[in-house]
């Protein structure tokens, strides 16, 4: 029997060679040999293929096997020994009241950054996809703050989010507002933090989602002139069903980013006032590297990647409902 090449070598057929209950042999496969040509394709392949994995090994894969290991362990980074506690960095964890209250600021804090970044972004696309004068000059000017430094980003707000004498204060004195404290305010921290995330990510998400736009056929809209359409109608009917791909795309990114939000809010608030402002990337960092709780640190990491993981997988399940190709 003849068996084509990318079935044999591809791992897609595989047979046991056992008697049948009626004492039927069943007749061996003929699996033909790797040609020259096809033992050089797969040399290359591997050949360019493995740097990559073994980057994807060493940076990736390794790290979180080994934050799993070290998350049963109690070490300091200094001591050689570590000592074997197994489940009792989960316990503290799950027990740890401000554990709850950064786990609360990091889900306020993802939720409210994506859905205002991706509503003011969306808005921002819509204007800028029309012919507007002096479009190239305001899409440059948004989305500058995507390609400047997380630091000099947090510590420009810091100035303007400055009590007395800052460039907010100075706007707000003429109509006689009473300053802010943002930075050190217990009330005030979390907004200011998602603030500046926002205004750093809507640049991003208006490109992308005016590359979005750019791709809708104009005969759909010239049909919905015809037909008489408001333009409500407009943009719930033809505009943000053809959008949901890049929507969900930007979702997606867009959760992630801000779960793993931690330069900004270091430089910014550094967590506080009373961890009001901290989130579950920057309270491990504390732990590891200010308190030297590297077992404690780990079981953050790995709750955090099941977090992760898990809100992508929601969102992906979810997808089915409203994202159309």
């Amino acid at each position: 029997m003849y068996v084509p090449d990318f079935l044999a070598y591809g791992g897609l057929l595989m047979v046991s060679l056992q008697r049948s209950q009626t004492d039927q042999k069943i007749p061996k496969l003929k699996l033909n040999p790797m040609t020259r040509r096809a033992k050089r394709d797969a040399f290359t392949f591997a050949l360019f293929t493995f740097p990559n994995f073994l980057l994807l090994t060493v940076f990736v894969f390794w790290p979180i096997f080994y934050s799993l290991f070290l998350s049963f362990f109690k070490w300091d980074m200094i001591a050689p020994k570590k000592r074997f506690i197994g489940f009792e960095n989960y316990r503290v964890m799950f027990n740890d009241p401000v554990f709850w209250l950064i786990t609360r600021n990091t889900l306020i804090l993802s939720v409210w950054v994506v859905v205002l970044k991706l509503a003011i972004s969306l808005s921002l696309a819509m204007v800028m996809n029309r012919d507007l004068k002096g479009r190239s000059f305001y899409q440059a000017i948004i989305f500058s703050p995507t390609f400047t430094t997380s630091v000099a980003v947090a510590m420009v707000w810091r100035w303007i989010l400055e009590p007395d004498y800052g460039l907010l204060r100075v706007f707000m004195r003429p109509f006689g507002i009473a300053p802010i404290n943002w930075i050190e305010s217990t009330t005030h921290s979390l907004p200011a933090v998602i603030i500046v995330l926002i205004w750093v990510g809507i640049g991003y998400d208006m490109v992308i989602f005016l590359a979005g736009l750019k791709n809708i056929p104009p005969e759909l809209y010239d049909a919905g002139l015809v037909d008489g359409v408001s333009p409500m109608q407009e943009f719930i009917h033809i505009t943000f069903p053809l959008l949901s791909p890049t929507t969900f795309f930007l979702t997606i990114t867009g959760f992630i980013s801000a779960l793993k939000s931690f330069d900004i809010i270091a430089i910014l608030t550094g967590g506080g006032p009373l961890n009001t402002s901290n989130v579950l990337v920057h309270f491990l960092y504390e732990n590891a590297f200010r308190w030297f709780k590297t077992g404690y640190a780990s079981a953050l990491a790995l709750l955090l990647f099941i977090v992760i993981m898990a809100i992508t997988l929601v969102q992906n399940r979810l997808s089915k409902r409203w994202v159309h190709y």
